[in-house]
């Protein structure tokens, strides 16, 4: 039986996470999908579309939408829900799990790799970030969840910028990208967003091509971004003119190179980094030139969890040249650029 993809949806308190799933659930789209709110005390969804108002933990909307709450740990929620669904009781073709604003999607992430019983039944298929451009400025400054949910993000969605000028749009933008280069921004109006946008994106599919901005990968980029760094990100700023785009602690680098990789220093390498940094290291991928194999070699991994898979071959022609990006809290960048580089052969 096919996998059930599920998509996270995450973003900041107030970002609009609600508009967007009203929007999704209420689209006479023909997709029958399944709600998991993680209800933390926030507005819950169902008071204004779920069809019943019922203690039942799960419910069917007129549409053919189900909506839950988790009332327990996300785990036995989807083995619920996938038991109910074999047996008849529920008819649903995807799951959107809606995290608290206050959530870090990791650990959400992970029970979808941690779990066979879990990984038989669903494929995460990607994690989407709604960022409030309003209020982000101060709450990328503020809040460390705010600049974790950014630096998981397979696509960001911005909201409410028609609230901010466009200086102040592109100082947002030009900072999100420089936290997480491997996300797509779209702006966004009151949840107005194609399903093809929000679904089926394959942000954690091993063969997806490594999709870093080509614009980023470039030696320049780093002159080009130098130009914002003065941007305010906030009118607070404008009397303290801070300039602050590169003291996030979420960032995002970049390896390359074109010589082959070993594969047991590589992987003792990244064993080794991964058990100290891993609660630190949010999403990192890469496309890789191995020694012995003449396929691509696609690795991901969230925390402390990593995969690899064997992607297509390298055509010919093709520079076989090895790309990885990072994105995390205070990695040590150093550290990690050098010991890739003694990996190579």
């Amino acid at each position: 039986m096919a996998l059930i993809p599920a998509t996270i949806l995450t973003g900041f308190l107030g970002s609009g996470k609600t508009t967007l799933l009203k929007r999704v659930l209420t689209e006479a789209h023909g997709q029958k999908i399944a709600v998991i709110e993680n209800e933390f005390g926030e507005e819950n969804i169902d008071n204004d579309i779920l069809v019943s108002d019922t203690k039942e933990q799960i419910i069917q909307m007129s549409n053919g939408c189900i909506c839950c709450t988790i009332r327990e740990d996300l785990r036995a929620t989807l083995q619920l829900l996938a038991a109910k669904r074999r047996k008849g009781l529920l008819n649903f073709e995807r799951i959107v799990i809606e995290t608290t604003g206050l959530a870090d999607p990791g650990p959400v992430a992970q029970t979808f790799f941690m779990d066979d019983e879990i990984a038989e039944t669903f494929l995460l298929d990607s994690i989407l970030t709604l960022v409030d451009a309003k209020h982000a400025a101060q709450q990328l400054n503020d809040r460390q969840e705010a600049r974790r949910q950014v630096g998981f993000a397979d696509q960001i969605f911005i909201s409410k910028a028609d609230l901010v000028s466009a200086e102040d749009l592109d100082a947002l933008q030009h900072r999100l990208k420089h936290m997480n280069p491997r996300a797509p921004q779209k702006v966004v109006h009151f949840g107005e967003v194609a399903l093809s946008e929000v679904f089926d994106l394959k942000g954690f599919n091993l063969n997806a091509k490594l999709d870093i901005d080509p614009e980023f990968l470039s030696e320049e980029h780093d002159h080009v971004h130098a130009e914002h760094c003065d941007h305010p990100s906030h009118e607070q700023e404008h009397k303290q003119g801070h300039h602050h785009h590169h003291d996030d602690d979420v960032k995002s680098f970049v390896f390359r190179s074109e010589r082959a990789f070993d594969p047991a220093k590589l992987e003792d390498f990244l064993g080794a980094i991964v058990n100290i940094y891993g609660p630190r290291m949010l999403r990192y991928k890469g496309v890789l030139n191995m020694r012995g194999t003449e396929r691509k070699v696609i690795f991901q991994g969230v925390h402390q969890l990593m995969g690899s898979d064997l992607g297509p071959p390298w055509t010919e022609g093709e520079v076989k040249m090895s790309k990885m990006v990072f994105i995390g809290i205070d990695l040590p960048k150093d550290i990690l650029l050098q010991g890739l580089a003694q990996c190579l052969d």
